[in-house]
């Protein structure tokens, strides 16, 4: 055991005179500094993301080279000579450290000390991957003085949560919910509380004209404490318009530490070009469809002609078109045999021309369950749409439904809370999830949903007709009569309802 011990103690003795260990504080103070600079300059100076990583293995190859040559090397007053072996260097000598290597050393150990007591005291505020999981994008600022350009701020919108919707590593509010928040008062924290989310994204138009849009993109988060994360301002020309959502898409997921799957990268790097009128013919459309009465669903229906028209390529207003022809026919405004044909006509060709459109595959899913009876393709259509985009609630509530037919109720509750966390303050679609907390036996909770969705929407058609159900099967009779009130004023005039209301 002595002997051993000896031995350790002479190689570290040789260490030093070598001056290894010397080497060895010096070389990772200076990787920490390299490293340091990197990782603060990367995004001013628009560094590569992967020029950190190649640093590091650099540093960490480089690491064992350094060891062995100080300690077959030696710096001295005359240059780089060969190490002498401890039987030749003269006793008084052995230990004989140089001032230049004291200096470096002990500054070497300052520095390591101080970039670790700056990272540790620092990870409070620096954001990390997993901080940020969930986000709402506000409705846009409209600057550019003209209100009659709110159809393309509101499309726009509408646009980019769809893209930011592919990136299944965040949820992202639906349109619906986010659109609630419009011209409100309120502070991103307080928004984000209501909708139980950790950021917010601004934008602002500045500027929209007949070839050009300017603007400014915002990340925001809002615990524990409202900070700007990123800010970004663009001009691009209206036919890039679509490559723009990808490009500010990709800039978020970047600055939350979202790592995107092979899919989503393949998805956001498609280059995306479209007629400038043909985009503003289909927002147009968007905007109209919204309003579902014959009068705007026959606008809408106009405007997306137009935009193929303008691009018969172009896959969306083929997929806009089907939708509203759907909508006309359950509605009753048009006949089976009009709406049919051209629901297919239209959603063959959106599939046809872009198979990676999310609406074209719900829209199909839609067609497939209640038109075709056809559950098997309609549960490929819906999960195809949510591969596309994992955060589309009115995919997600549909398909619940659908699995509701099949009999797989857990599925169902497990769609159906999803897309009420996905858009919480849509009435239409509180309506349907509380029909599949019906079917589940969970029949407070959906009382719970059909109040909410009537405080947002008091005459919501669907869902006073759920509630008049559930509000009866829990002997609520006086709100099961009134939600029956609410939907029958969809049928009935004034004097019948007076009627009934004496009786």
């Amino acid at each position: 055991m002595p002997d051993h011990t000896d031995k350790l103690h002479r190689f570290w003795q040789e260490l030093k005179r070598r001056r290894v260990i010397h080497v060895i504080t010096v070389y990772a103070s200076a990787s920490f500094v390299l490293i340091e600079l990197v990782n603060n300059l990367a995004e001013p100076l628009h560094l590569p993301s992967t020029l950190a990583t190649i640093l590091i293995i650099i540093l960490a190859v480089g690491f064992p080279l350094t060891i062995i040559l100080s300690w077959l090397y030696d710096l001295t007053g005359e240059g780089i000579e060969k190490t002498k072996p401890i039987d030749e260097v003269p006793e008084g000598q052995l230990t004989k450290v140089p001032n230049a290597w004291k200096i470096a050393t002990y500054t070497s150990f300052v520095v390591i000390i101080g970039l670790l007591t700056l990272n540790i005291t620092g990870n409070g505020t620096k954001l990390r991957a997993g901080d940020i999981q969930s986000l709402v994008i506000l409705p846009f600022d409209n600057f550019t003085g003209d209100d009659g350009l709110e159809y393309f701020v509101s499309g726009m919108h509408s646009s980019l949560i769809g893209d930011i919707g592919k990136i299944s590593g965040l949820r992202v509010i639906s349109k619906t919910s986010s659109s609630t928040y419009k011209d409100m008062d309120m502070s991103v924290p307080q928004i984000a509380a209501e909708l139980d989310v950790d950021a917010a994204v601004e934008a602002s138009v500045m500027c929209l004209g007949e070839d050009s849009i300017c603007i400014q993109f915002k990340l925001i988060s809002a615990f524990p404490e409202e900070k700007q994360l990123w800010i970004a301002d663009y001009k691009e020309e209206k036919s890039q318009i679509l490559n723009l959502y990808n490009r500010v898409t990709k800039h978020i997921a970047e600055e939350v530490q979202v790592e995107l799957t092979p899919s989503e990268e393949r998805l956001l790097a498609e280059v995306l070009m479209v007629d400038k009128e043909a985009y503003d013919a289909f927002l147009r459309g968007r905007y109209y469809w919204d309003d579902l009465s014959p009068e705007s669903l026959n606008k809408a229906l106009e405007y997306l002609n137009l935009a193929i028209e303008k691009d018969p390529d172009f896959a969306p207003p083929y997929a806009g078109i089907a939708q509203v022809w759907v909508g006309l026919a359950q509605m009753g405004f048009a006949p089976p045999e009009i709406a049919g044909p051209k629901i297919y006509e239209n959603i063959n060709k959106a599939l046809e021309l872009d198979p990676d459109f999310a609406d074209s595959h719900f829209i199909n899913g839609i067609i497939a369950v209640w038109t075709e009876w056809n559950w098997e393709k309609g549960e490929k259509e819906f999960l195809h749409a949510l591969a596309i985009n994992p955060n589309d609630a009115m995919s997600r509530i549909y398909y619940a439904h659908l699995l509701m037919s099949l009999q797989r109720t857990d599925e169902a509750q497990s769609q159906g809370l999803r897309a009420a966390e996905l858009d919480p303050l849509n009435p239409l679609l509180l309506g349907l999830y509380g029909v599949v907390l019906c079917d589940a036996g969970r029949w407070e909770e959906a009382y719970e949903a059909c109040e909410k969705g009537l405080t947002l929407d008091p005459g919501n058609f669907f869902t006073t007709s759920v509630m008049e159900f559930v509000a009866y099967h829990l002997e609520r009779y006086e709100a099961s009569y009134n939600a029956a009130k609410l939907y029958l004023s969809n049928y009935l005039d004034k004097e019948a309802l007076y009627q009934i209301d004496k009786v």
